[in-house]
């Protein structure tokens, strides 16, 4: 069985020359979708009868079909955070989570599965299965705005942006051009790459960064993160806060706490080092121990409130702006990639 390749940006500027439309109807048509509404709605004190050629019109249903079938939601969880993780289908099948983030924020998928097999995420335990196309991961934000008001978007869901660098970028411009999302509030996640550094200052859309940094430690570094490129922390850090300096936003380091792991005074005293002075802000994100029932898992555990508490006081008395970022809906059983492998799990059982 012979799949189709995704749809992607250009697919969709080619289906609207094919249709007449010039870039101006084009741009009308693609915003309204962007802000989750009909795609003939059309502008300010203009129908869309005056103003779309007659052959766009004609052609708007079976385009918004082919839009909606893009990303359609599966099941929805809301979080008594206020946050709520949606299980949604893509077109081959597979599976991704979007997650709406309290304040006005959604955090996209960019892979299904990922590569880089963090042994402390259920995401990676899947492998690679195939990545998200440009318009996949904005349909993801046309959902989110179809349940809430969307102002940030964050790619921190299931895979690896760098790993599918084209079609996040191309997704980052549309949504900070005709999406109508502030550069700093699109906020590129990563766990580095030389590739990041590189693309991200050649963009219109400058969108802020982030660095899953995890520990000051190298080689306790590569064994969280297996797959990831190896960059000592202190030279990653170095690249990222170049580019935060050059954006005018800093960069946002990502820390997994993991009790007995990267929660020790040595790590507290070497982020302290390593950090302060830096255009940068710490995100502690204690571990998120849920998981599915039957799942296999890692002995990883989550650090008491008391130390996590502890840990960051320390920190931003020391020097280090540090806040703790909880995973969103973690009552539901949510963290990234948990909601996936459930659905999977108990289907094939």
């Amino acid at each position: 069985m012979v799949t189709s390749a995704p749809m992607r940006l250009s697919d969709l500027y080619q289906r609207f020359a094919d249709l007449g439309a010039r870039p101006i109807h084009r741009d009308v048509v693609i915003r309204a979708w962007l802000k989750g509404q009909p795609l003939d709605t059309g502008r300010r004190h203009q129908p869309t009868d005056d103003f779309l050629p007659k052959s766009v019109r004609a052609g708007l249903p079976q385009l918004s079909a082919d839009l909606d079938a893009l990303a359609r939601v599966r099941s929805e969880h809301p979080g008594a955070d206020g946050s709520s993780r949606l299980l949604v289908d893509i077109p081959d099948g597979q599976m991704v989570e979007t997650v709406l983030l309290p304040r006005d924020g959604v955090c996209v998928s960019s892979q299904v599965g990922c590569a880089v097999a963090c042994r402390f995420c259920m995401t990676g335990k899947s492998g690679l299965l195939r990545q998200v196309s440009s318009l996949e991961i904005v349909a993801q934000v046309v959902q989110a705005r179809r349940r809430r008001s969307v102002k940030k978007v964050v790619f921190m869901g299931m895979g690896e942006p760098a790993h599918n660098l084209d079609n996040v970028l191309e997704a980052i411009d549309i949504l900070g051009t005709l999406g109508g999302i502030g550069h700093k509030n699109l906020v590129f996640s990563t766990v580095g790459d030389r590739r990041v550094f590189e693309r991200l200052p050649e963009l219109r859309v400058k969108p802020a960064l982030a660095l899953s940094l995890h520990t000051t430690k190298a080689d306790l570094r590569e064994y969280l993160l297996p797959k990831a490129p190896k960059i000592a922390p202190d030279e990653l850090l170095e690249l990222g806060e170049a580019y935060a300096r050059w954006v005018g936003y800093p960069i946002q380091l990502q820390w997994t706490l993991l009790k007995g792991v990267n929660d020790g005074q040595d790590e507290v005293d070497a982020i302290v080092s390593l950090v302060k002075g830096k255009y940068a802000v710490l995100n502690l994100i204690p571990f998120n121990a849920a998981e599915a029932e039957g799942m296999p898992g890692e002995a990883w555990q989550r650090p008491d409130d008391e130390r996590t508490v502890e840990i960051v006081r320390e920190l931003n008395h020391r020097g280090v702006l540090s806040r703790v970022r909880n995973s969103a809906g973690q009552d539901v059983a949510g963290g990234c990639g948990q909601l996936r492998a459930r659905s999977v799990f108990f289907t094939a059982t």
